[in-house]
């Protein structure tokens, strides 16, 4: 019996560190996302401050918002 438990406490240490380990490279990973969203939607931002402030035109304003998708 003794030695059936200490198998299953290191089955189940080693179960935990591969979960945290594919939790921490999932975590890495998906970073990236939120910040080129996070860019995406400052340069939408600024570039509707420059239309309202009259610093470009509305063509203008259409063509850069294609390019910056």
């Amino acid at each position: 019996m003794m030695g059936f438990g200490m198998m299953g406490g290191m089955l189940f240490f080693w179960i935990i560190l591969i979960v945290i380990s594919v939790l921490a490279i999932k975590g890495l990973f998906n970073s990236g996302n939120i910040r080129d969203r996070n860019k995406s939607e400052n340069a939408r931002r600024i570039l509707d401050e420059r239309l309202a402030r009259g610093e470009i035109t509305l063509d203008q304003y259409q063509t850069i918002l294609k390019d910056i998708g």
